[in-house]
């Protein structure tokens, strides 16, 4: 991909020198560095952590399917798409709805919240629009470690906060060790149709029985999965380049231009 103009990527592939099979199932080392770099510097993330994707949707069914049928879940009440996704396809019988209206700061009751095997926390929440903060997402992680519940943590809208709460989940401490984290580029670049995203697993993340989820995760990716387009690739590749932060960002620092 590096040899390649990505502007002329589309046509390169149609060519003897430029054609190119499938790719890895995890995504082009390169742009699962660029991410690693661009969206978890110094929170520790590395690039094996990260698995590209078709989109952050894609990858939510992926993780019913790594986790099975017979988990307890949480999910926010309102909250699209997992809720809706859940509850259509039957895949859950056990979900629990934690209520986020204005009374409660948009935030679960915690302390009153049933202990579930796997959270799924959107900030900021579709279709609220609220970003938790960033002792609320202290509070959340903790709620996990306590229960041993693992966060799937989604932050395709991340791009959106500009009060300074968290953009992801990782800025807090012990989260490596609780949470999976999905993300995309739809809103970072108007990627919507093109369908390219990430998932995040850190090799921390381990079963009961100490074995790390990142290796299931990899087979479900491997079997289920060919890989994201190359041409959508090249495409999340060059938004996140120097000339692309010049189209989408305002800084290098990550702040979106909206």
């Amino acid at each position: 991909m590096t040899n390649i103009p990505r502007l002329q990527y589309a046509h390169s592939l149609s060519t003897r020198e430029g054609y190119r099979g499938y790719g890895a199932e995890q995504g082009s080392k390169e742009l699962r560095k660029a991410i690693a770099e661009t969206f978890y510097k110094d929170m520790g993330i590395k690039d094996t952590e990260v698995f590209v994707s078709d989109g952050a949707q894609c990858d939510i069914s992926r993780l019913q399917l790594l986790f099975g049928f017979n988990m307890s879940i949480a999910v926010q009440d309102p909250i699209f798409p997992t809720g809706d996704v859940e509850k259509e396809s039957g895949t859950y019988q056990n979900i629990e709805y934690m209520t986020c209206v204005p009374e409660n700061g948009f935030f679960p009751e915690l302390s009153n919240a049933a202990r579930t095997d796997v959270i799924f926390f959107c900030s900021p929440n579709n279709p609220t629009g609220h970003a938790a903060s960033r002792e609320q997402l202290e509070r959340l992680v903790q709620f996990a470690q306590e229960n041993g519940s693992i966060i799937v943590y989604d932050s395709a809208y991340a791009v959106y906060i500009t009060d300074g709460s968290p953009r992801s989940i990782y800025e807090i401490p012990g989260a490596r060790k609780v949470a999976i984290e999905v993300s995309s580029f739809s809103k970072i670049a108007g990627f919507t149709g093109i369908r390219l995203g990430w998932t995040v697993v850190p090799k921390e993340l381990l079963y009961s029985n100490g074995f790390p989820i990142i290796n299931d995760f990899n087979r479900i990716v491997c079997t289920c999965f060919n890989g994201a387009s190359r041409i959508a690739q090249a495409g999340g590749l060059a938004s996140l380049s120097k000339e692309g932060f010049k189209l989408f960002w305002r800084n290098e620092k990550g702040d979106f231009c909206v």
